[in-house]
């Protein structure tokens, strides 16, 4: 047993005492103190039954499954995507030769914003940040000599369209939807107020990831309808404990307008898996992780009445902090990556990304991708972290700092909730102003040299020269990409193609689900931009805010 006075008194002491050395701020990102020393006194309303129980129950505090890793490691998952199709096969095929698990595929910037390759707003960006996708003969030679009965593949795009072109690319190989598995960001919130990449309002965003969400759960039990993409809340600025909250804003959102299609939270939730980004403050990351998952199994339990396991337990995804790269000594980016890596995979993540050294300046090298997945591949296999579930539980620091992180997300999901819930706090630009907030003082706390940046800030190198090997994408690869697009326009069957997206528009405009419809229009050889043209048209065009 333990003297409560005695530790408190021990405590103040060393609260007291001065450091040896000024390493570090003494609070998290999140703005959250760190005591000196934690001791039972931090933990002494834990309930181990109600706060951490066992793996693979309720509340989920400790991992999701029972055997986490003893069981199966974590999918490994590099995202891939740049210049054409081709290109973009041929990086799919030297991830899986080198032992990726899993299909992570993310488009150009025309793609995302629902443009053609030949556009004139496109000109530039075709292939840069991501492969181009504007038709169906691009998805064919995408996953040209991979079985998609046989793999997993994680689309992060945040409209129907691709999705709807990946289903017509199975329909043509004779594979029933139902053999398909794998994901669809599909995120309203995250690309409205996150990295503001939409097509059309936040509203009938909305409205078109809910029909993505109820086609597959009555047609596709094997594939995750939506991500919800925390990850770009956090990209744009904002801090652990708002990532929660905006994420799981996000979730309570998506079920309430799948409960209006006649769902039920224990037919959608399963179904529903998350994407987090892992940044440099270790604790942090791990206890936000752990604080997620537990809020998530009692807003699924109190508000949507959720009775299966299924149903309650969070499924995530992990990507490393993109925004933590510096251009500056890019070789640090490796530790860095590591750091954030480990902490995902101690706080039980189910698939992870590790971002690449050189991604400050480029897309990442083959050499530096292929490093970025022997990174997670050296924590797996030679770490020792995967033997144990949950390695951290009953730590004292762990346990009240997860704790406090979910009491300030759920205070915040308590102001969303007052304002309409999500879809209004988006609209009401309560979201982007946090965002904006948060990121304006981290940028403060860098520039007064409160957080230290190694390279950027403290160690500095003043000249050094970079000699890094760099992807560089070949302007011929933007016009191979138009040439392709205007071969398809010339050869697809235009009276069927302007059926087909006739027949789309009326659906959109009846407020029907669209998918079908929209299968229909791409297997017709409509086009990515002819579609966003559409979502446009009917549904109107968006604008900031805040701007």
């Amino acid at each position: 047993m333990f003297d409560p006075k005695k530790l408190e008194e021990i405590r103040a002491v060393l609260e007291k005492a001065g450091p040896a050395e000024d390493t570090d701020a003494p609070e998290t990102g999140s703005g959250i103190p760190i005591r000196r020393l934690y001791t039972p006194l931090d933990v002494s309303g834990l309930d181990y039954s109600a706060d951490l129980g066992l793996p693979g129950r309720p509340p989920f505090t400790r991992g999701v499954y029972p055997e986490m890793y003893r069981r199966s490691l974590w999918t490994r998952r590099q995202v891939a995507g740049y210049g054409t199709a081709e290109e973009t096969n041929q990086r799919l095929r030297l991830l899986n030769e080198a032992g990726q698990t899993g299909l992570n595929i993310v488009p150009d910037t025309p793609t995302i914003y629902g443009l053609d390759s030949d556009d004139p707003l496109a000109e530039g960006e075709v292939g840069r940040e991501g492969v181009a996708v504007d038709s169906l003969m691009d998805v064919r030679d995408m996953f040209e000599g991979l079985d998609l009965s046989k793999v997993s593949t994680s689309i992060i795009y945040n409209y129907p369209t691709w999705f709807c072109m990946y289903l017509a690319l199975a329909r043509e190989r004779g594979l029933p939807y139902e053999a398909l598995a794998g994901t669809l960001q599909n995120d309203t919130f995250a690309i409205s107020a996150g990295s503001k990449s939409w097509q059309t309002t936040p509203r009938a965003s909305l409205k078109l990831a809910t029909d993505v969400v109820e086609f597959c759960t009555r047609r596709m039990p094997r594939w995750n309808p939506v991500s919800l993409a925390g990850y770009h809340f956090r990209e744009g600025g904002c801090t652990a404990v708002q990532e929660v909250a905006f994420t799981l804003g996000g979730g309570i959102e998506y079920l309430n307008s799948a409960l209006g299609r006649g769902l039920t939270a224990d037919q959608v939730a399963p179904r529903i898996s998350f994407f987090f980004d892992a940044h440099n403050d270790f604790f942090e990351e791990i206890c936000k992780f752990r604080a997620a998952r537990r809020m998530w199994d009692r807003i699924m339990r109190d508000r949507f009445r959720a009775e299966t396991p299924e149903a309650r337990r969070m499924r995530f995804h992990t990507q490393t902090a993109g925004c933590s790269l510096t251009a500056q000594q890019p070789l640090n980016n490796v530790v860095r990556t590591t750091i954030q890596a480990l902490a995902s995979v101690l706080g039980g993540t189910q698939s992870l990304h590790t971002n690449s050294y050189d991604e400050a300046y480029a897309l990442p090298s083959e050499g530096a991708a292929k490093l970025a997945l022997r990174t997670q591949q050296i924590i797996a296999y030679e770490s020792g972290v995967t033997r144990t579930v949950d390695p951290l539980a009953g730590s004292y620091f762990v346990e009240a700092l997860t704790d406090e992180i979910e009491a300030r997300a759920m205070e915040l999901i308590g102001k969303i909730d007052r304002l309409g819930g999500m879809l209004a706090a988006v609209e009401q630009n309560f979201v982007q102003r946090e965002i904006t907030d948060s990121a304006l003082k981290a940028q403060n706390r860098i520039d007064r040299g409160e957080d230290r940046i190694i390279g950027v800030n403290l160690f500095e190198e003043p000249g050094e020269e970079i000699r890094i090997e760099l992807m560089k994408i070949p302007l011929e690869l933007e016009r191979k990409q138009v040439a392709r697009l205007h071969k398809v326009r010339a050869e697809r069957d235009e009276s069927r193609t302007r059926e087909a997206l006739e027949r789309l528009e009326a659906v959109m405009r009846a407020g029907d689900n669209t998918i079908e419809a929209m299968i229909e229009a791409v297997s017709a050889m409509a086009t990515t931009g002819e579609i966003g043209a559409l979502f446009r048209k009917v549904y109107g065009e968006y604008k900031d805010p805040g701007l």
